[in-house]
């Protein structure tokens, strides 16, 4: 990027910035995560150090805190409120660790780390133990006095159990529980629902009525100590966060001491699968040098203290630009559209690629060549572009036109009617035969058989359909790259032990057109119900298949016209047809999956967010091994919705029919 770029694009991101502070410290309101906002910041911040002449003192990483509303009396504070500087990694927290070793040479440091609660900062003044005013951070020099709602806090003591003078910080915050409570309220009122939980608090906190506040349960927990006449003045982290308790002010148990910097990241760690569980939101953990003499030598920058840092947990969301656009074509013709993103962090993983999903949602979105844009993992699995940040465009950015020929083998391109995506109308395309081998494979989990394997298979002739992957020989593998008489017996006992298979799964490898996990189970046991014998075989398969139609596979549940249709459409092929009976005649035979304790039989499940202790395919498994049926989206017919952190709109339905909530700890406890 050069000078002129680099100042277009700072000011840019300052203006969208200042405007996303803006809506979040003045009006309580989000059009974005707040790991959105971290992600510009992080750019902006790297340009500035890159291009520090563009540097103003407006700039928003120039200031503490947020702007005044003006709604309310500005009060200066007693003691000057600092930003923490941020770390997203370990790498961020040993480079810290250093930087402050420096500064006191050979002294040991202990640290104390302390959950980052997602509230309001707050500020509570004492004057012989009585609760006199409230503040809120504002810009770091002067705040708003709030004392009229904070009073009215029940975690806030009005009398302290000793009659000194205090000035105190801490974080006022609302529980998830009570959260979804008050935006309950707020639609029921026909007022627009808080964003989250911080907003929630803040936007309670600056009300006018205090019986509002009173009637909202939020809660405080207190960390740093201000200006005060102590008898004793703590010398530690530890023994301040011990004497707030002493004197009645409410603090968060989750707090640790360490030695060691080891044991502080190991923590940091520890949290990212915990945090779920907890009955209020947090985003990071703040870590302290303990001693407060080495906090004094170690002292502060101009925006923040040198002895703190505050660790943010690996973002869900994050800003990058779109490079370029691609075209992938799948195992079923369809062509997706895939962002060439500029690397990003999300959620621990660096993300290069991402999902636009099909040109409809392209265009919905205004998704062009060039925007920066809002990422997330779908499903904390695929990278999905939420959101085009329309606001930092240069009038560079371009329009993408679909491709009318396939990319690959050049065959006509063609959207049907109805349907969202488009697809190649070539059945032979090489990367159709790709990615079917490549999800046959996987489906049925032959090790050693990954994706490049696959091509090298494609590429020297050595597989022409599905069935030729069980008539592969120790000789055949031996003569491709980087195999080795161990590897090739490796693989081919391997897919000798794959040639036994539950029926369900081979449906699913099959790569039937809308046939997916769930529905390969249902058509399974349908087609295990129409066999005369006891145990299915593929002949038998293909005898119960040919003679299918619609109607009949429309009386099993979840298949409307449009998969029954596929699935005759593929039994009545002779190709198909040919490709199982050869499978048959390599030994591949239909096995009985072993079932143990079916007590969720006839039970369907719906899971959302995300699972602190396992992930969703493993969630989804357990269930399935007690009998339960798992859906993708909630209605009627849904027993159970298994909920994680950050469920989303799947929760608000099912709580709307209804429909039995779990957490995380309740399902835990039903497997």
């Amino acid at each position: 990027m050069d000078k002129k770029e680099a100042r277009l694009r700072i000011e840019k991101l300052r203006e969208k910035i200042k405007e996303l502070n803006y809506q979040y410290f003045v009006l309580d309101k989000s059009e974005v995560s707040e790991s959105v906002r971290d992600s510009l910041k992080r750019e902006l911040i790297s340009l500035e150090t890159q291009f520090p002449e563009f540097i103003t003192p407006d700039s928003p990483t120039q200031r503490v805190g947020s702007i005044l509303s003006g709604r309310f009396e500005k009060v200066k504070h007693l003691t000057p409120k600092k930003s923490l500087q941020d770390a997203f990694g370990e790498d961020d927290i040993l480079d810290w660790h250093k930087r402050i070793s420096r500064l006191v040479g050979d002294e040991p440091i202990q640290f104390v780390c302390e959950l980052k609660i997602d509230g309001l900062n707050i500020t509570v003044i004492y004057k012989k133990g009585h609760f006199t005013q409230a503040i809120t951070r504002g810009d770091g020099i002067q705040g708003e006095d709030v004392t009229h709602t904070v009073r009215t806090i029940e975690s806030i003591p009005l009398v302290l159990r000793e009659p000194v003078d205090l000035e105190v910080s801490g974080e006022v915050y609302i529980s998830k529980a009570d959260f979804q409570k008050i935006n309950e309220d707020q639609k029921r009122l026909g007022e627009e629902p808080f964003a989250n939980p911080r907003n929630a608090a803040a936007g309670s906190v600056r009300q006018l009525d205090p019986a509002v506040v009173a009637s909202r349960n939020l809660s405080a927990f207190f960390y740093e100590l201000g200006k005060n006449n102590l008898s004793h003045q703590p010398k530690t982290q530890l023994e301040t966060l011990e004497k707030f308790k002493d004197l009645g002010l409410s603090v968060n148990r989750e707090y640790n001491f360490f030695g060691t910097i080891k044991d502080v990241v190991n923590f940091t760690k520890s949290w990212h699968a915990k945090r779920g569980a907890l009955p209020y939101e947090v985003d990071g953990i703040v870590i302290k040098v303990n001693k407060k003499e080495q906090q004094k030598v170690m002292g502060f920058t101009a925006k923040a203290p040198r002895y703190a840092i505050a660790y943010k947990f690996p973002a869900e969301q994050a800003t990058t630009k779109i490079l370029d656009i691609h075209v992938q074509v799948g195992r079923t013709g369809i062509l997706t559209p895939v962002a060439i993103l500029s690397p990003v962090k999300v959620a621990g993983s660096t993300i290069s690629r991402a999902t636009l999903h099909n040109e409809d949602e392209m265009n919905r979105k205004d998704t062009r060549v060039g925007d920066t844009v809002i990422i997330q993992k779908a499903g904390d699995v695929i990278p999905e572009v939420v959101q085009v940040l329309t606001d930092l465009r240069t009038g560079h950015e371009k329009k993408f036109i679909f491709p009318k020929k396939c990319p690959v083998c050049g065959s006509r391109v063609e959207r049907l009617e109805g349907e969202s995506a488009h697809r190649c109308t070539n059945n032979k395309c090489l990367a159709q035969d790709r990615e079917r081998f490549i999800h046959f494979v996987s489906i049925l989990d032959i090790e050693g058989l990954g994706e490049k394997v696959v091509i090298q298979l494609m590429e020297n002739a050595l597989t022409e359909d599905l069935a030729d992957i069980f008539a592969l020989t120790r000789e055949d593998l031996l003569g491709l790259p980087l195999f080795k008489d161990k590897r090739s017996l490796n693989v081919v006992s391997a897919i000798e032990k794959a040639k036994a298979v539950p029926l369900e799964k081979l449906l699913n490898a099959l790569g039937i057109r809308h046939v997916g996990e769930e529905m390969a189970i249902e058509l399974a046991h349908f087609l295990e119900s129409e066999s005369r014998h006891h145990k299915l075989t593929i002949p038998e398969l293909v005898q119960i298949g040919t003679a299918l139609t619609p109607a009949k596979l429309r009386e099993v549940e979840g298949f409307g016209e449009k998969v029954a249709a596929q699935v005759c459409k593929w039994f009545q092929s002779e190709k198909n047809q040919q490709l199982l009976g050869k499978m048959d005649k390599l030994g591949v035979h239909i096995i009985a999956e072993t079932k143990g304790n079916q007590r969720l039989s006839g039970k369907s499940f719906v899971i959302t967010g995300t699972l602190g202790s396992m992930s969703r395919d493993d969630a989804k498994n357990a269930l399935r091994a007690l009998g339960g049926k798992i859906q993708s989206s909630v209605g009627e017919k849904t027993d159970y919705l298994v909920a994680g952190e950050k469920p989303g709109g799947k929760y608000d339905k099912a709580k709307k029919l209804g429909i039995k909530i779990l957490d995380e700890k309740a399902f835990l406890a039903l497997i």
